[in-house]
C-alpha cells in the first residue's frame, strides 16, 4: 500500500506540460475561487481536483450489467416512461440552492 501511495505522489509531482484553458464568467470564477479558498487551495488546484474527481466518478459510474430478456424489456420500459414528478419533487426543484440564498 505504501508503494502505491508513493507511486501516486510521484505521478502527481510529474512534470506538468499540458494546458487546459477554460473561459467563464466573472461570477463563476469568483464562486470557484471562494470554494478554493475554503479548501485552502489555489483556484487552479481546486478546479483540477474537482474535474478529476468528477471524471473518476463518471468513469466508475459506467458499469456493465446483464439482464434476462424479460427483465431487460421491463428495464427499458421503465426508462422510456419514468414516473411523473410528485408535489415534493416539484417543490424541491423550485427552491433556490443553498449557495444562492
Amino acid at each position: 500500500m505504501a508503494q502505491t501511495t508513493q507511486t501516486g505522489r510521484a505521478r502527481a509531482k510529474a512534470r506538468k506540460n499540458d494546458v487546459i484553458q477554460v473561459r467563464t464568467s466573472a461570477e463563476t470564477k469568483a464562486f470557484l475561487n471562494q470554494a478554493a479558498t475554503l479548501r485552502g487551495q489555489k483556484l487552479s488546484e481546486f478546479v483540477l481536483d474537482s474535474a478529476r474527481a468528477r471524471a473518476e466518478e463518471t468513469i466508475l459510474d459506467q458499469r456493465i450489467f446483464f439482464l434476462e430478456p424479460k427483465a431487460h424489456e421491463k428495464f427499458l420500459a421503465m426508462l422510456d416512461a419514468p414516473p411523473k414528478p410528485g408535489k415534493a419533487l416539484r417543490s424541491l426543484m423550485r427552491r433556490k440552492p443553498a449557495w444562492a440564498r
